[in-house]
């Protein structure tokens, strides 16, 4: 084998290594000032929370205990350009397990957080917040899908307050972010 060439158990080992320049030591003190993740340096790395993550019963990536870890690192660039962190579906599993009550749902928030003021977020959220601010609902629903309500007797959805909507947007900060996501 040519010395250049990697095998994928290389390539992956190599992933994994740490450099101390990619540590931020004040990334954790930073995360534990956010409400709700104020106990991040409480986590022992015990493994409950990945033990009964559902999301980690079903995808080989996400890691609620391996998020924590790195945020204690300081790995700030690796976790804030990681698109695992947007896998959590918040159901809280973490947080009613953790024998230390450390906010592992809160932490990840906190790291979506910092991530969409850095200017990055999933397509997918982009497009759900549009459509929102567009129509009121999270996706949009096809003149034909209302038609085929019509037709089946169902009585018409309801029609947003798109003023309201607007305004949440606006005072939320949500108006700006999508904007600097879009640039």
């Amino acid at each position: 084998m040519a010395e250049t060439e990697k095998t994928p158990e290389t390539k992956a080992s190599e992933k994994m290594v740490v450099k101390a320049s990619e540590m931020d030591p004040r990334f954790k003190y930073e995360i534990s000032k956010i409400p709700g993740a104020e106990k991040i340096m409480l986590c022992f790395q015990c493994g409950t929370c990945t033990a009964d993550c559902p999301i980690a019963r079903f995808d080989d990536f996400y890691r609620p205990r391996k998020l924590i870890r790195m945020t204690q690192l300081g790995l700030k660039d690796r976790l804030l350009s990681n698109d695992v962190i947007w896998l959590c579906s918040t159901c809280f599993t973490c947080i009613d397990h953790c024998p230390q009550d450390v906010g592992i749902a809160s932490i990840v928030r906190a790291l979506r957080n910092l991530t969409v003021e850095g200017g990055r977020m999933p397509l997918v959220y982009q497009e759900l917040a549009s459509n929102i601010l567009k129509t009121g609902y999270s996706y949009e629903i096809t003149e034909l899908r209302l038609k085929k309500r019509e037709e089946q007797g169902l009585p018409p959805l309801p029609k947003a307050n798109l003023e309201n909507v607007t305004k949440l947007f606006e005072i939320t900060g949500l108006s700006k972010m999508l904007e600097k996501v879009r640039t």
